[in-house]
C-alpha cells in the first residue's frame, strides 16, 4: 500500500500480511494508514504514517472504539485483532473496533529500530550484574552503544517527535479521520498516559475514556521505577505463596524462604546458562525477564512454575526462555519486533531522567531493599545509569498533575496488587481527573476484557450508555 499524503482520508483495505497468524486472525479485518506530520510544529519537515486496523460494528453503530494495549511500544493493531474474541459482544455490536500502532511502533512508519536481531540476542546473553567500577563501565558501554544505534538508525528528528505529546495529536487526527465527533477510547497501562494526555489536550473531544492499569503522571520517572519494583515484589510474594500450596513447588513450601530459593536457582546462570532446546540456553537476564513477565498475570504462573522446576532438576528450561522471548517480541525464527526499541525511545523523550550517577546509585540501593527477589549480589556503592541517562534528544514532557477540566466523566480501573502500575497510581489519577474509580481485587496487570464479568459489565455500561458505577465500586 502506497504511503498516503497529509490530509488524505484513510483508505481501508485487506490486512496483508495479517498481524496475527491466519488461523487466529478474526474475519472482517480492514487495515489502513493515516498520514500525520513528523513534527506538528513544522508540517513541511516530513510525514509519518499511523497503521490502523478496523472491525466494523455488527449492529446499530455509536461510533468507533479506539484501543491501545500500552508499552509504550505495544502494537494496537495486533492487540485489537487478538482481543476481539474476548470483547463483550455488545461492544463489537455498537462500535467499530479500531486499533492503532502509535508513531514509531509496529507497522507505523518510520518505525524506531535500534538493534538487529543478533544485537538483541547478544545483549540478553550478557548478565549485566557486575556492579564493580569495571562492571559498571562495561554495562554503560553496552547502553551507550544501543543509544548510538538508535540515533543513527532512527534519526534525531524522529526521536525528538516520537513521544506521547505527538502521539496524542495523532489520536486526534485518527478521531477526525474516522468521522467521530468525539473520542471513545480504552487504554491499558501506558495507554492510560495516552488517554490522560488526550483528555488534557482535547477535553471537549472526549466522549468516554476507560483508563485501566493507570499511570500517575505526577510521579517522577525514578520514583516510578521504585514503585513498580515494590509492586513486582508483592506479586512475587503472591506467586510464591500460591506455589507453596503444592508440595512440588520449586520455590519450596515456605513462602518466607522463596526469595533465597529463587536466588539459588537463577544466580548460577550468571556463570553458565541453563540448557534449553534452543542453542542460546537460558541466561540470567532471561530467567529474571521470564519471571517478571509471568507476574503480570496469574494465568502465566503454571508456565513459570514448570520452568523453575526444570531449573531445579537441571532439565530443559525452555518454558522460561519462551516467556522471555515473548516479552522481548522474538518469534520462533529469531526475528524481533521493535517494541523494546520503541519503549526506550518513547520513555526517554516523555520525561527527564538524571544524567549523573548518584541518583542511579541511590535508586539501586533503594530498589534492593524493597525488591530482593530480582536483586543480584549486594549493594556496591556503584550502579550503571540507564538508557535514558544517555538519550540523544531532550525530553518533551515533565511530571505533572493531570487536569482535564471541561470534559465528561472518565472511568479509571485500578487493581489492588497490580505489579506494573500500583493501585495507588489509579487512585491518584482518578483524583486528579475527578474521574470515577473502579477498584479490582487481584494480582494482575489490568482487568478489563480478561473474563471478569463484574468489570466488563461496568465497562460496557459506561462505554455504551455513559453510565458510571457507584463511587465505591469494587470487583
Amino acid at each position: 500500500m502506497a504511503h498516503p499524503a497529509l490530509g488524505a482520508p484513510i483508505e481501508w483495505g485487506s490486512c496483508d500480511p495479517a498481524p496475527l497468524p491466519t488461523d487466529s486472525m478474526p474475519a472482517g479485518a480492514e487495515c489502513g494508514q493515516l498520514a500525520v506530520p513528523i513534527d506538528y510544529s513544522k508540517p513541511e519537515s516530513g510525514v509519518a504514517t499511523i497503521a490502523l486496523i478496523r472491525f466494523r460494528a455488527t449492529g446499530a453503530k455509536i461510533g468507533s472504539l479506539l484501543l491501545n494495549p500500552g508499552g509504550p511500544g505495544g502494537s494496537g493493531v495486533q492487540f485489537a485483532a487478538g482481543i476481539l474474541s474476548d470483547l463483550p459482544s455488545q461492544l463489537h455490536e455498537r462500535f467499530d473496533i479500531v486499533g492503532f500502532d502509535p508513531r514509531g511502533v509496529g507497522r507505523s512508519r518510520p518505525a524506531v529500530w535500534c538493534n538487529s536481531d543478533a544485537e538483541n540476542d547478544r545483549e540478553r546473553a550478557d548478565p549485566q550484574v557486575d556492579y564493580s567500577p569495571a562492571g559498571v563501565a562495561h554495562i554503560e558501554g553496552i547502553t551507550k552503544g544501543f543509544v548510538q544505534r538508535c540515533a543513527d538508525r532512527a534519526g534525531k528528528q524522529f526521536l525528538e517527535n516520537v513521544g506521547t505529546a505527538s502521539a496524542v495529536k495523532d489520536m486526534e487526527a485518527i478521531r477526525a479521520a474516522l468521522g467521530d465527533d468525539k473520542l471513545t477510547y480504552v487504554g491499558f497501562s501506558y495507554g492510560t498516559e495516552l488517554g490522560t494526555q488526550y483528555a488534557e489536550a482535547y477535553p471537549q473531544r472526549v466522549r468516554a475514556l476507560v483508563l485501566d492499569g493507570a499511570v500517575d503522571p505526577s510521579v517522577a520517572p525514578m520514583d516510578s521505577v521504585i514503585r513498580q519494583a515494590q509492586g513486582f515484589q508483592k506479586a512475587f510474594n503472591d506467586f510464591a505463596a500460591d506455589c507453596a500450596k503444592s508440595p512440588d513447588c520449586p520455590l519450596g513450601t515456605d513462602p518466607a524462604k522463596a526469595v533465597d530459593v529463587f536466588h539459588s536457582l537463577v544466580n548460577p546462570l550468571v556463570e553458565k546458562p541453563a540448557a534449553t532446546d534452543d542453542p542460546r540456553g537460558l541466561s540470567y537476564q532471561d530467567a529474571i525477564t521470564a519471571v517478571t513477565s509471568s507476574l503480570y498475570s496469574p494465568g502465566l504462573w503454571d508456565k513459570v512454575t514448570s520452568g523453575l522446576t526444570a531449573l531445579r532438576k537441571g532439565a530443559d528450561a525452555s518454558d522460561l526462555l519462551d516467556l522471555a522471548d515473548s516479552y522481548w517480541g522474538r518469534d520462533a525464527d529469531g526475528r524481533y519486533d521493535n517494541s523494546s526499541d520503541a519503549f526506550n525511545a518513547i520513555t526517554c523523550v516523555d520525561n527527564p531522567f538524571p544524567t549523573d550517577p548518584p541518583p542511579w546509585v541511590a535508586s539501586d540501593k533503594q530498589r534492593r531493599d524493597i525488591s530482593p527477589w530480582d536483586s543480584y549480589g549486594t549493594f556496591t556503592g556503584d550502579a550503571p545509569r540507564g538508557v535514558c541517562a544517555f538519550w540523544p534528544v531532550p525530553a518533551t514532557g515533565r511530571p505533572h498533575r493531570a487536569s482535564a477540566s471541561g470534559g465528561p466523566p472518565i472511568l479509571v480501573i485500578s487493581t489492588t496488587h497490580d505489579p506494573a502500575t500500583p493501585y495507588t497510581d489509579g487512585v491518584h489519577l482518578a483524583e486528579q481527573l475527578k474521574a470515577r474509580l473502579l477498584t479490582v481485587e487481584g494480582t494482575q496487570h489490568t482487568a478489563a476484557f480478561t473474563g471478569d464479568t463484574c468489570v466488563d459489565d461496568i465497562v460496557v455500561a459506561y462505554l455504551i450508555d455513559l453510565t458510571l458505577p457507584p463511587a465505591d465500586a469494587r470487583c
